[in-house]
């Protein structure tokens, strides 16, 4: 995985989550639901599992409901909202937010020069209007810039509003004992080393409600269909794993990422780094180049091994798909040349400078006229 340098759309499975599998797959197979004694034992290794994610995010575990990812969570939030509700979101939310909220009254909060909510917009809205719901995302997929969702969750609850926070991108990467301050949480596994095809959201309470996927009496009646407890222990395990070691890994990974971006404009000026003065996750440089179309640097780069994108892999082949440049008013000129760079957990200087070194030998080729050599 040396040259994968696209974590922020998904990460390879992680080994701790791969061994919580199989044990799980192995041993506690049964349909939770079933009345014998081995489903029985499986309906507990679930439960303990929702209480220990419970710990990891600041939650009680009956606020929790197990999903099949982010996407998933975010819809059934907003499909649990009355038809007249007002809702505020920000400007660079991911695709599930922003499409979910359509179905609603949305305002849009706008974003400072360096891609952060502003707060006191946040305020002022509130202030004004009969907000039911405030969505703001705990750190952005695209640019990494993290969000003030704690400070804003603090206005909401002065205020009697909602408050939810998409945190896919945080959790894994941060420190997420506190996110149970917020009423709503969504996460999602296959973001931080578990498997693809499961999440969670998390509720203000037990009682919601809740009822996107009608059937059975499943996660408390709040989501129908069969637990998917391995895949749920996975997630859970993993994420058990690495929370421990954030803090070294954000020291370590932070320096790797700057170390990058010198050595990028010491070839390529001007180069454009977004949210580049804004606290941003460890992992992430959102660029915008100099010159050429970001899918010729991405298939060349590929050719040569490396992984990258060109914005959210959920706006993936849409024209201008970088919702954050968008809503910095960036030109059509540069939406053509974002590019997204999102390293992992062991991605290492070798790893970074290769990258760089990539670049340059595609820009030369791309200076010749595109013809691969």
């Amino acid at each position: 995985m040396k040259g994968y340098f696209d974590h922020n759309a998904t990460t390879p499975l992680h080994p701790a989550a791969h061994d919580a599998w199989l044990r799980a797959s192995e041993k506690h197979w049964h349909n939770p639901s079933s009345l014998y004694r081995d489903a029985g034992l499986a309906s507990q290794q679930l439960e303990s599992a929702r209480e220990r994610l419970g710990t990891l995010i600041g939650a009680e575990a009956e606020r929790i409901v197990f999903t099949s990812g982010a996407t998933e969570s975010n819809n059934a939030l907003f499909a649990s909202l009355p038809a007249d509700a007002l809702v505020v979101i920000s400007a660079i939310e991911h695709p599930s937010v922003r499409e979910a909220a359509r179905s609603r009254n949305v305002v849009e909060l706008p974003v400072n020069a360096a891609g952060v909510v502003a707060v006191g917009e946040l305020q002022k809205v509130i202030d004004s209007k009969r907000t039911a719901l405030v969505s703001v995302m705990a750190a952005n997929n695209e640019s990494g810039a993290m969000q003030p969702w704690s400070e804003m969750a603090a206005i909401c609850r002065e205020h009697g509003v909602l408050f939810h926070t998409d945190a896919a991108q945080w959790i894994g990467k941060l420190d997420a004992a506190n996110l149970g301050d917020c009423d709503f949480i969504t996460g999602s596994a296959h973001k931080f080393g578990g498997s693809k095809g499961c999440g969670f959201l998390v509720l203000p309470s037990e009682d919601s409600r809740l009822g996107f996927i009608r059937g059975g009496p499943q996660e408390h009646g709040r989501r129908a269909g069969t637990e998917n407890y391995p895949a749920i222990e996975a997630m859970v395990t993993v994420l058990e794993s690495i929370t421990p070691h954030l803090t070294e890994i954000e020291r370590m990974q932070s320096a790797l990422r700057d170390a990058f971006i010198a050595e990028m404009r010491a070839h390529f000026d001007p180069l454009r780094v977004i949210s580049e003065l804004a606290p941003r996750l460890w992992n992430t440089v959102l660029m915008v180049m100099p010159e050429h179309d970001n899918l010729k640097w991405l298939t060349r780069l590929s050719r040569r091994g490396f992984s990258i994108s060109t914005g959210s892999a959920c706006s993936s082949g849409k024209e201008g798909s970088s919702v954050v440049v968008t809503a910095l008013g960036a030109s059509v000129a540069e939406l053509k040349r974002v590019v997204r760079i999102s390293s992992g957990w062991e991605t290492t200087a070798a790893d970074w400078q290769a990258l760089a070194t990539a670049f340059v030998e595609v820009y030369e080729e791309l200076n010749r006229g595109g013809r691969p050599q």
